[in-house]
């Protein structure tokens, strides 16, 4: 089957199974969109029309690009058809924002707002740049005092890597 196809594709390319569910799924809101039709009935203008649709229905530019991408992937890799560039698609456009960032002495509000496990972990976010699932699943053995380094492993996109141990944490840390 062709989802099987598109699965076994993203797995050997050792893409996570959170993609493989979107790309599947976008794969099969493409074809129930065009009545059921096999992929290789479907060309450029198919997909032009897909994509439009997304666009003009209110989709994000993100879901519209991530919509793209795994189109792109089951045409290209699953069923080897190369697509040239599509260059009328509907293109959903990006919002322009500024970033949010919070001030030190905000930041320095915000942790003293909280106590114990949840403070170090807070803290942890904040200073070495942990995202919140390396921090949960940090051991002791990923803390190294002596150069001040926290290594991550199996982090975003399977890597490992290393981090910097704030010094004001140092501490805490043995104490946890």
């Amino acid at each position: 089957r062709l989802f099987d196809q598109i699965r076994t594709a993203i797995h050997l390319r050792h893409y996570s199974p959170r993609t493989a569910e979107a790309y599947v799924a976008w794969a099969r809101r493409y074809i129930v969109f065009h009545g059921k039709r096999h992929p290789r009935e479907l060309g450029v203008a198919e997909v032009t029309a897909f994509l439009s649709d997304l666009a003009v229905k209110g989709a994000s530019a993100s879901t519209q690009n991530q919509a793209l991408r795994a189109i792109l992937f089951l045409y290209e890799v699953v069923l080897g058809q190369r697509l040239p560039w599509m260059e009328t698609i509907v293109r959903a456009q990006r919002p322009v924002r500024l970033p949010v960032v919070l001030s030190r002495d905000e930041v320095g509000l915000l942790l003293a707002q909280i106590r114990g496990v949840v403070w170090l972990m807070a803290a942890l976010l904040y200073g070495s740049g942990l995202r919140l699932l390396e921090c949960a699943e940090l051991r002791v053995k990923d803390i190294n005092f002596d150069r001040g380094e926290l290594m991550v492993r199996d982090g975003k996109g399977g890597k490992d890597r290393v981090t910097m141990l704030p010094a004001a944490l140092h501490s805490p840390l043995r104490d946890h």
